[in-house]
């Protein structure tokens, strides 16, 4: 979780000079992050991922094709193995990219109403269509980190009209190692690394998500990248939502989360950035995309 930039350079004006304040603030129309270095940082790891994919041809299957741009954050178009064509479709992306702000610790949001835009990308990261949600079907900081809304479209349409198709979760725990593209709708970049392993619980201020998704280095992720969807890129499914790092090395901090392992001791890994598993969402979603927590094997948190 990450301040958005708006915000911040109006930190850094008052400063001076120095980083903005580790403090999240509403949804801005800007995306989260450390505004004098954002940009600069962005097109560094972004021609390390350029370099990288030239030489990997397994990166070739991944690309920006849809992604979606919020206002503060990226997010994705995406499906559930058994989602119809005919169903609404549905764009995830994070609890903390809510436009009604962080859901506090044990808040569950269900099916408010929405009118949120996205901005739909294809495989060039081009904008080709300007998607409307209908409502905000889940969304939550409590034991992971992510939101759906459903849209006003349905797949069929979406793709019909502008030749995209959504990406489909994967409903299997994702494993170790596995070599992963982190693809960011708000910056039009892929960050590409592989899973080092599974966090028992990752602790950020008063928020605390369990068995999270931690990248290697490569994956220098930033503000605005919150929301992305983390594909796998053998099998171009998502397997994690793309929420969070260590900036400052910090322990358990807004902006610094903490390793908190099943006996309680803290690591704390400056620099390296986390995701939220996304397996257990199909089980809650019937084939129209209807959220059901009463669903048999749905274990999201409940209001």
């Amino acid at each position: 979780m990450r301040k958005p930039l708006v915000a911040a350079f109006i930190a850094l004006a008052i400063a001076g000079a120095g980083a903005a304040p580790a403090v999240a603030a509403p949804v801005s129309g800007a995306p989260a992050g450390e505004a004098s270095a954002a940009v600069s940082t962005a097109s560094a790891v972004a021609d390390a991922a350029d370099t990288k994919a030239a030489a990997s041809p397994t990166l070739q299957a991944v690309t920006l094709a849809g992604t979606v741009a919020l206002s503060n954050c990226s997010g994705s178009l995406i499906r559930f193995p058994n989602s119809l064509d005919t169903a609404p479709a549905l764009v995830l992306t994070n609890g903390h990219c809510l436009e009604t702000g962080f859901p506090t610790p044990g808040q569950v949001l269900v099916n408010r109403t929405s009118s949120r835009t996205f901005g739909l990308l294809n495989s060039a990261g081009t904008k080709v269509a300007t998607l409307r949600a209908s409502k905000i079907a889940y969304g939550t900081m409590t034991d992971t980190d992510a939101a759906v809304y459903q849209l006003t479209s349905t797949y069929g349409a979406i793709r019909s009209s502008y030749g995209i198709s959504a990406l489909t979760v994967q409903d299997t725990h994702p494993t170790a190692g596995t070599a992963i593209t982190v693809a960011s709708g708000y910056w039009k970049r892929l960050y590409s690394c592989n899973i080092d392993g599974f966090v028992y619980r990752v602790k950020e201020g008063d928020w605390t998500w369990k068995d999270s998704v931690r990248y290697t280095s490569a994956c220098q992720t930033i503000g605005g990248t919150s929301g992305s969807p983390v594909v796998d890129q053998a099998t171009g499914k998502v397997v994690a939502v793309n929420n969070t790092g260590n900036e400052d090395g910090e322990s358990c901090t807004v902006n610094n989360p903490c390793e908190v392992d099943a006996s309680g001791n803290v690591t704390v890994r400056q620099g390296i950035n986390y995701a939220q598993e996304t397996y257990q969402f199909p089980a809650c979603f019937t084939t129209g995309n209807q959220l059901n927590l009463s669903a048999a094997g749905c274990a999201l948190p409940k209001p």
